[in-house]
């Protein structure tokens, strides 16, 4: 009975901040998708400079939390300039996510037998031709259970940003919890909104996966 009545209180504000999460999750994972891009070019590229970078980058990125690359972003950046919370939770979360796609991404690319790039450019395809029209296509179908996984861990790291003074899922709960004194209640019916969310991102992910395959069998057909 608790339940629903938190879930009655709550549901105007829930519904508003989780629009908030959804508008936080797609921005930052759009760019971590182009960060990801760039950087996984810069670590199978034969330039050893571009490859230290991209090396340097994922390895400190993977190897530190993502609450202090958030703060780092939030309270760092703010020596040169003033960011609010929504332009920092977007930037640290997208730094942090593309570092996982670069990985995801160079390892798509390498998987993709050298004998089509090779193909590629005998038939007068330059580099940059070839990996957009044959290599990256075949990349991205492969990609895109990893990409997924990463895409809704990034909807949930998203939670992160309530520490910063953002108004996402995470931190509208820690309010409505400190107004009502039922934290538990409320602690739960935040977590059904965050698996509503993550079951909408699993059957859109799931949708896009169904359609590329069933394109590229027509095409094979």
């Amino acid at each position: 009975m608790e339940i629903m009545e938190i879930f009655q209180m709550t549901f105007a504000g829930f519904t508003k901040a989780a629009w908030q999460t959804v508008q936080l999750t797609f921005w930052s994972l759009l760019l971590g998708t182009a960060i990801g891009l760039v950087f996984a070019f810069f670590k199978i590229s034969r330039n050893a400079v571009l490859n230290g970078i991209a090396t340097v980058y994922i390895t400190v990125i993977r190897g530190t939390p993502l609450i202090v690359q958030i703060f780092a972003i939030y309270f760092g950046l703010a020596q040169l300039v003033v960011l609010d919370s929504f332009t920092a939770g977007v930037y640290a979360l997208a730094i942090h996510a593309g570092a996982y796609i670069a990985e995801i991404f160079r390892g798509a690319i390498q998987s993709i037998d050298k004998g089509q790039m090779e193909a590629a450019r005998s038939l007068g395809m330059t580099y940059p031709m070839a990996m957009r029209l044959i290599i990256l296509p075949q990349a991205f179908r492969r990609s895109i259970p990893s990409l997924g996984n990463q895409f809704i861990i990034g909807l949930k790291d998203s939670s992160l940003v309530a520490y910063i003074g953002g108004t996402e899922l995470w931190a509208t709960a820690l309010g409505a919890a400190a107004d009502n004194f039922k934290q538990f209640e409320t602690y739960l019916v935040n977590g059904f909104y965050y698996l509503a969310l993550v079951l909408i991102f699993t059957f859109l992910l799931q949708w896009v996966e169904k359609h590329l395959d069933v394109e590229q069998r027509s095409v094979r057909a």
